[in-house]
């Protein structure tokens, strides 16, 4: 069960974030991104604003956590948070902008989707310059502040779910087992279909070198 309780101690990830709280109502967006690595499939960020005081235990860094987990915890986060923003950038924008900058433009994107205005934007690492709001790009940020890691597992369940989707079309590839990332079995895979146009990231080495065999 979550816990609104007003004090800040209760959860080590909350402490954290409220040395920036300047007063009741100061709202806090956290902001992540999922799928930076992968050779296919879109990139996906997330915001996250939670009340003041919410606190829960099993939220943190998605990466720590299981996919059942993970995918509970999706569902109390969207129901506990004040707002939430969900975007993605396309395989086709992470090779046109690179993956860097489509991280950033995903969580600009995610930002813009938020039903409330932040006080502050935290982030896991990323500076957004061009952010409407105050910004600070936390080192480790999913693992330290709560609404980062909150974002991190909207992001991450989100993207999941879709490459998942991929999978029942592309059942040949595999996306359902590795999301995308470069496994022996995606390698492979690649290597005697080729990639999918629209799917695949084709400035990445290891798709590139088989663009001219793509069979889609």
């Amino acid at each position: 069960m979550a816990s609104s309780a007003a004090s800040p101690w209760n959860n080590p990830m909350l402490d954290f974030e409220e040395r920036y709280r300047t007063s009741p109502d100061f709202l806090i967006a956290g902001c992540d991104e999922a799928g930076r690595g992968p050779l296919a499939g879109p990139l996906y960020a997330a915001a996250c604003v939670f009340p003041v005081g919410f606190s829960h235990p099993d939220i943190d860094d998605s990466k720590k956590l299981t996919k059942t987990k993970r995918e509970a915890l999706f569902e109390v986060i969207k129901k506990n948070a004040l707002s939430y923003g969900i975007a993605f950038c396309t395989a086709e924008e992470v090779d046109r902008l690179n993956p860097y900058m489509a991280s950033r433009e995903a969580m600009m994107r995610a930002l813009a989707k938020l039903k409330c205005v932040p006080s502050l934007v935290v982030t896991d690492a990323m500076p957004l310059p061009k952010s409407p709001y105050p910004y600070i790009d936390i080192i480790k940020g999913d693992a330290k502040c709560l609404c980062i890691a909150g974002a991190s597992i909207l992001a991450k369940v989100s993207r999941d779910a879709y490459m998942e989707e991929l999978d029942a079309i592309y059942p040949e590839y595999g996306f359902k087992r590795h999301k995308g990332y470069g496994t022996k079995e995606h390698l492979e895979a690649i290597k005697k279909y080729g990639p999918i146009k629209g799917v695949h990231r084709f400035s990445y080495k290891n798709v590139s070198e088989f663009v001219q065999i793509s069979l889609f």
